[in-house]
This record gives structure tokens, C-alpha cells and sequence, in this order.
């Protein structure tokens, strides 16, 4: 194509006229092509203003966001109150199974992200008919060893009343056959158990009367003047491979970078420091993750060591066990942001199966065995894949070639099965 063509210019035939015409033409170009770096320009310096140490940013008038006008390690209250639920529809702690989540994607790539969404409100909370297993694990470890996985710093214990009440509100609203708000606070109609949230002191540290209330494992993060959000306040009594005293006190990043997270410096510590500082009291994410355990505790895996013990490591594992002993371990986390105290809660639900009964499932073991040859090395010791890949992957591809066989549509998966299911 002629450049008075590409350009829309007319078809002239005059020598001189034709030059001025070109002429003109590449002083276009020229100009779209500056107006271009320029603006490139602009974006590098703004992630690099980003990415820089956090300063106390400058005070601003009119219309500048609230995040924007306030110093780190100061949250002015917000009025924001989170919507009552309404019922979980047909709930029953005896017939209401757990969410099907099967976070995983097919190969040939991983990718690390956060892999944020956006949830309702009433969304916040998932109970099911394994509550009374996860209330007597935490009972018990309640029992045992409370104090090494529920802990309070002074600073952050007003978000931790604060997440008692918000809890004491959300729940009897969202189950109604399970709790019941009281005067005081609410009654456990299953356990018989009545919580009074209005004594002081509180007969108990406040996150761990949460975690009495939820399935889910709690934490909370509070900022700092530094502009980093550090762990502060957690209920973590049902972690499988980690221990709330080796991280209470750290600030993100370290959090991260110390248990070896893959690719956080390069992928991920940027966004989720920038979310931490942004995300407002009326907003609300979730997140899944996966893991495999080669072993059927739900609070500790004991394969990697003893919960006392001064090292863990997927190196004590025994290798290759036999496929009865693997679980499949995923996570759903919510974040959300206190509106009064500012600190920002991670809700950690664990849905726990082995995974026999999960490879049953219409398409999961194809998906899951591409998924587990997808992982890099960092990933594949992240997750400890050595000490159980040849007999997790074979077993998942004996299940894909029945499930073919038997006549599965396997161009119908994204009909039948969308993420994070």
C-alpha cells in the first residue's frame, strides 16, 4: 500500500505537490510517535514512584480519596457498615456439603498471581455440614495449645473486638439454624454454647473466641507508621504447614520471603502491598489456593515433622506413599478491611478431601494432573511434589483414561466446570 494510502492523503500526481504532501505525512508520524514515548515515559515514572519506599503521602483538599489523605499507621473510622446477610438458602449442618472448589488450571504454564475476585458481603463466611469436625479440632487444639495459635498484640486488640462483633452480627443472620443473636451476643444452638461479647475483660483473647465461632482460621493485619501492614492478631489453629508464632510480628513481605512463597519478590509483592494500602472497608476479595498432603491431619501435617519441632520440611515426608494417604488441601481466603479500626482480615476457610474421592469428579483429575506438571521446579518444591508426583500422577492419569473410556465430553468441561470449581 502507498503511504498516501495508509495515511488517507490524496492520490496526487504532481511531483512537487506529492513531496509536500509526504512532507507532511511523516511530521505526522513523527508527532504520533513522540505524543507515544512520552506517554510511556509517563507510566515508567509513575511505577517507579509506586514501587518506591512508602513515604507519608502529602495531605490533600476537595475530592482526594480517604486512603490518599491519611497518614500510614493512622485510619480515620469509617461509617461503612456491612449489610445484613440474607439466609444461606436451605442451610443444615447435617445436609449442606462444602464447596466444590478445585482451584487448579490446565498446563502447559503456571501462573503466579494473586488471583483476587470480587465477593458480596454475604459472601464473607462458608459454613458446612463439616462444622462439627472443624469445632472439635479447634476445641481440642484450643485445649492444647492456645496460646502458640491465638495471639493478640495490644495494638491490634481493637480490631479484634471489632471482628468479634462483626462476626456476632454476621452469623446468626446468614445462619439462623446454627447461631442466634442475644442480648449479649449469640448462642450456638448445635454446641449449646453462649458467647457474651459485652464483658470486659473478655473472658478470652478475642480471636480466639472467633475461631470458635467460623470453620475458617483468622488473622488480622495492622499498619504501621512505616506504611507496612504487619501480622498482629491471629486464630491459626488449623494450618497444616505453618505456625502462627514463626510469623506473628512480620510485616508482609517477610511473611512471604520467609516461607520460600515462589516468585513473590518478582510477581506479587508489589500488587499485594499497593491492594493492602487501597482496599476500602466496603470492598471484599477472595482468593483459592491448592496444596497435596500425604497425610489425614486437617490441623498439622505431621508428614513434614512434629508442630514442635525447630525445622519442617517436606524432606521428612515419606516418599511415595500410597495413594490412599494423599489429600487434597485448598484454601479459600477472604480479605476485607475493618471499617472502625482499619485492620485488614484474612478469613483462611481449609476444605480438606482425600484425593480418591476428589479425582472421582468429572474432569478434575486430567485438569489437576496437567496442573501438577505445570509447576516449575520453585513451585514443585514449594508444594512439595518430590515425595509424592509419581504416584499422585499416575493414579490421576488412570482416572482421566476411565473417565474417557466411560465416554466423558471433554469439550464440554468449561460448560460443566468454571474457576475456582
Amino acid at each position: 500500500m502507498a503511504l498516501h494510502q495508509l495515511l488517507g492523503l490524496p492520490d496526487v500526481r504532481d511531483n512537487l505537490t506529492y513531496h509536500s504532501y509526504v512532507a507532511v505525512a511523516l511530521a505526522l508520524v513523527a508527532s504520533a510517535i513522540l505524543t507515544v514515548l512520552i506517554r510511556q515515559r509517563r507510566r515508567q515514572q509513575q511505577a517507579q514512584a509506586s514501587s518506591s519506599s512508602p513515604t507519608p503521602p502529602e495531605k490533600k483538599t476537595g475530592s482526594g480519596r480517604q486512603q490518599d489523605q491519611r497518614e500510614w499507621g493512622k485510619w480515620p473510622p469509617s461509617s461503612y457498615k456491612m449489610p445484613t446477610p440474607s439466609p444461606y438458602p436451605d442451610w443444615s449442618i447435617e445436609t449442606t456439603k462444602p464447596l466444590p472448589y478445585r482451584p487448579f488450571r490446565y498446563g502447559p504454564k503456571y501462573h503466579v498471581t494473586m488471583g483476587l475476585r470480587s465477593v458480596q458481603p454475604t459472601e464473607w463466611i462458608e459454613l458446612d455440614n463439616h462444622f462439627p469436625r472443624y469445632h472439635a479440632d479447634k476445641a481440642r487444639r484450643i485445649a492444647e495449645r492456645g496460646s502458640q495459635c491465638c495471639m493478640t498484640a495490644p495494638e491490634a486488640y481493637p480490631a479484634a473486638v471489632e471482628l468479634l462483633q462483626e462476626l456476632t452480627d454476621y452469623l446468626p443472620a446468614r445462619y439462623p439454624s446454627l447461631y442466634r443473636r442475644t442480648p449479649v451476643g449469640l448462642d450456638n444452638l448445635w454446641s449449646g454454647e453462649s458467647f457474651d461479647i459485652t464483658r470486659r475483660p473478655l473472658p478470652e483473647d478475642p480471636m480466639q473466641t472467633c475461631a470458635r465461632l467460623v470453620q475458617d482460621d483468622l488473622a488480622i493485619m495492622i499498619e504501621r507508621p512505616d506504611g507496612q501492614y504487619y501480622l498482629l492478631a491471629g486464630a491459626i489453629l488449623l494450618p497444616g504447614f505453618w505456625r502462627l508464632g514463626d510469623k506473628f510480628g512480620m510485616g508482609l513481605p517477610e511473611i512471604h520471603t520467609s516461607g520460600d512463597v515462589p516468585q513473590f519478590k518478582e510477581k506479587l509483592e508489589k500488587g499485594m502491598t499497593n491492594f493492602f494500602r487501597r482496599v476500602k472497608p466496603e470492598e471484599m476479595v477472595a482468593r483459592n489456593n491448592y496444596f497435596l498432603q500425604v497425610d489425614d491431619d486437617l490441623a498439622w501435617s505431621w508428614s513434614i515433622g512434629e508442630e514442635d519441632s525447630q525445622d519442617v520440611s517436606w524432606g521428612t515426608a515419606e516418599k511415595n506413599r500410597a495413594i490412599e494417604h494423599h489429600y487434597f488441601r485448598s484454601e479459600r481466603q477472604t480479605l476485607r478491611r475493618l471499617p472502625k479500626s482499619g485492620g485488614v482480615v484474612f478469613t483462611i476457610r481449609t476444605y480438606f478431601h482425600p484425593i480418591t474421592e476428589v479425582a472421582e469428579e468429572d474432569y478434575v483429575p486430567g485438569r489437576l494432573a496437567s496442573a501438577v506438571r505445570s509447576w516449575g521446579e520453585d513451585v514443585s518444591r514449594y508444594k512439595g511434589k518430590e515425595r509424592y508426583g509419581e504416584v499422585l500422577l499416575e493414579f490421576l492419569d488412570k482416572k482421566q483414561e476411565e473417565q474417557v473410556k466411560r465416554g466423558l465430553d471433554l469439550s464440554r468441561e468449561d460448560e460443566v466446570r468454571a474457576y475456582p470449581y
